[in-house]
């Protein structure tokens, strides 16, 4: 989150095909499902097309996601995933140890619609205008599943642990969608800076899953809203972190020279009877 000046604009684009997003408390497993022996391809579609064969993780995706916008997230059980994607109990043990993974999985296919978009042109854009760009893809690619995000947000309210496990996920999914808009993620900011992206964007999804306006005119107005206020706490930040250096750094020499005043009495600190 950076500087710019005027509101962030961008025209509307057509709506990426993509899974969808959010969290049980199983979601975090995801990020170390293996994604090796695979049954082969489900023939159960991607919205909108009936014909397209979807890979089995992708199926399973679909499946939850398709169950999901027809009853409440807490009748879908893990036998009727597997009946929805055409596969068995076997097949769907092998690609998620849960429902709430499955839920989770739906982030990496919509990390991917958005990272293997065409970003050209947007190195040249002021860093505001680069993450709005970015994370409004990332609400397109989200769109053909707003029927069950609307409810599996409503469901998942209530539940802290889901919500901080869905916190982790997205830390993980925002550390490439920050990448793509050319803003670091390391460094002593870095975290705070990564953080504050997840929680802005969670704020606009919530305005997002009730704005039914094709143009998404409140939906922008919110991501704007939530850049600038995330560029006067990163410039609050940065401003603490430069009054608090000389702290820092007379905190390091002293931490440095306590092991030289200890070798200087005891001798050799590498030899264990130096501490007798």
């Amino acid at each position: 989150m950076t500087e710019s000046k005027g509101p962030s604009k961008r025209p509307r684009k057509a709506a990426s095909p993509a899974k969808a997003s959010s969290a049980a408390e199983s979601v975090a497993q995801e990020s170390v499902t293996q994604e090796s022996a695979a049954p082969e391809a489900s023939t159960h579609a991607a919205p909108g097309d009936s014909t397209v064969k979807l890979p089995p993780r992708e199926a399973a995706v679909e499946a939850l996601m398709r169950l999901a916008a027809e009853q409440p997230w807490s009748d879908i059980e893990i036998g009727d995933i597997a009946r929805e994607a055409g596969l068995t109990l076997a097949e769907l043990r092998d690609l998620f140890p849960s429902k709430g993974a499955i839920l989770g999985g739906l982030t990496r296919i919509i990390d991917r619609k958005v990272l293997e978009g065409d970003l050209a042109g947007l190195e040249e854009e002021p860093t505001r205008e680069r993450l709005f760009d970015v994370l409004m893809r990332r609400l397109d690619a989200m769109e053909p599943y707003k029927p069950a995000l609307r409810r599996i947000a409503y469901a998942l309210r209530g539940e802290p642990l889901s919500m901080l496990a869905l916190n982790g996920v997205m830390m993980n999914s925002h550390r490439y969608m920050l990448a793509a808009a050319g803003i670091d993620t390391e460094g002593p900011l870095g975290q705070l800076k990564l953080q504050g992206v997840v929680i802005a964007f969670a704020r606009v999804t919530q305005t997002w899953l009730e704005d039914d306006d094709p143009a998404l005119a409140r939906t922008m107005a919110r991501l704007d809203k939530e850049i600038r206020n995330g560029e006067r706490i990163m410039e609050r930040a940065e401003d603490a972190r430069r009054l608090t250096a000389p702290l820092r750094a007379l905190g390091r020499s002293l931490l440095d020279r306590r092991p030289r005043e200890r070798r200087s009495r005891d001798g050799d600190e590498t030899d264990p009877a130096a501490a007798i």
